[in-house]
């Protein structure tokens, strides 16, 4: 089954992004990006490109010839897919292929608006079963 780790309290997602993909990245985990349309695939491939400031996470979209080889992949289509390890969602709904991973990361920002949407998600995944564990970026470093 699934797992599934909700981020929440994310002052930048794409940041968060960035930071997860390259924890994942150096436990040798393939990840697919999956965004809402063209816009944002484009403003998160620039965030892959910029964070670290020191370095660079390889990437492409799901079409580019190199997609499979690719440690990330970034798009807002979701075939061809080319691996089943780490999901992380940055659209507003439940994406469909979410249980075909074994790993679904959801990114939730702070404002109101991606917290109610995140909330709805969470209940479709907690109603079906899947555990779920959530992380709060914005709680004290070491507090309790």
């Amino acid at each position: 089954m699934t797992q599934i780790d909700f981020y929440v309290g994310a002052e930048d997602r794409l940041r968060t992004l960035s930071a997860l993909a390259s924890k994942a990245l150096a436990k040798g985990l393939r990840v697919f990006v999956l965004t809402s349309d063209a816009a944002s695939t484009e403003r998160a491939s620039r965030a892959l490109w910029s964070y670290p400031a020191v370095g660079f996470l390889p990437h492409c979209r799901s079409g580019d010839r190199l997609a499979p080889v690719t440690p990330i992949i970034l798009d807002h289509v979701t075939e061809p897919l080319h691996h089943e390890q780490l999901l992380v969602n940055l659209r507003d709904e439940t994406p469909p292929l979410f249980s075909r991973f074994d790993r679904l990361v959801e990114i939730v920002g702070p404002n109101e608006e991606q917290r109610v949407l995140a909330r709805t998600r969470f209940r479709f995944y907690r109603e079906r079963g899947y555990e779920i564990r959530t992380h709060d970026l914005a709680a004290p470093a070491g507090g309790g």
